[in-house]
């Protein structure tokens, strides 16, 4: 005797499909009380994990040496980033112009900033990857 469970209410391959490839059910937002689609709640969340965020640590280095990001250098180190992620770079170095960031990639915080210029040293360390863009 065979352990195969039938449904005895599907007689038919029709009434299988027309139960589970029902289009008025398609067109419904799922799990959804907004009343936004999947398509929308999709963009919005994949909006959000790709802004660049600043810790506070970050946000007073470029406060306190005077950093001002263009919006050009902004994209580049947003750019960066995304490259970093790509290559599985989870703290990275990412150099724009004469101004360099650490950044923790999968989080998507730039921990610190400062302007190559100002270190003797150039020496960064707990990094496992540069961009240089």
């Amino acid at each position: 005797m065979s352990n195969l469970n039938i449904n005895p209410n599907f007689t038919s391959i029709e009434k299988v499909a027309g139960t589970y490839l029902n289009p008025a059910a398609e067109s419904r937002p799922l799990g959804n009380l907004n009343g936004a689609s999947f398509e929308d709640i999709f963009k919005q969340k994949l909006q959000s994990a790709s802004e660049l965020k600043f810790s506070k640590h970050a946000a007073q280095r470029l406060d306190d040496r005077n950093i001002e990001l263009t919006e050009e250098q902004s994209l580049r180190l947003e750019e960066g980033v995304m490259k970093a992620s790509e290559k599985g770079i989870t703290d990275s170095l990412v150099l724009v112009d004469t101004l360099a960031f650490i950044v923790n990639v999968p989080n998507q915080t730039v921990v610190t900033a400062m302007d190559q210029t100002e270190s003797d040293e150039n020496i960064f360390t707990n990094i496992d990857g540069a961009v240089i863009v």
